[in-house]
């Protein structure tokens, strides 16, 4: 009947299919912690976020905030290592490229696995935003 949503109440999302969507619902959740980025998050166009303007203010949030997003890209990376190594044991071929294998995820950055940076976030949106045009 129309009811509001109450103040804090979390909204679930339907999941969006990515194969890296709990990675991405832990991002925004640790991004909307931080005031100044959801004030820019809730102001921002969907031109700004695609074009990475968005992904600049990472540079901005609160210590707390990066350390968590470094721990999130941590465990996703260890996640991925852990499908590929699945999928080598699977396979037993040995002449498999592991830099080929990580680039075929294109939602971070691979050749930093150990911060979340800017250009993580730019690569998270853009890989979104490429599954949804």
């Amino acid at each position: 009947k129309g009811e509001g949503h109450v103040e804090g109440e979390k909204v679930e999302n339907p999941d969006t299919g990515l194969y890296y969507d709990e990675y991405l619902r832990q991002v925004i959740d640790v991004l909307e912690t931080d005031k100044h980025f959801r004030e820019k998050l809730q102001t921002a166009d969907i031109e700004e976020i695609k074009s990475g303007k968005l992904s600049r203010e990472l540079d901005l949030v609160s210590h707390h905030v990066r350390t968590r997003l470094d721990e999130l890209k941590r465990q996703e990376v260890a996640r991925l290592r852990m499908l590929i190594k699945a999928k080598m044991d699977s396979v037993q071929d040995t002449g498999i490229d592991h830099q080929a294998l990580l680039k075929q995820f294109e939602h971070l950055n691979h050749q930093n696995p150990d911060t979340f940076e800017p250009k993580d976030l730019d690569m998270l949106i853009k890989a979104v935003s490429a599954k949804y045009e």
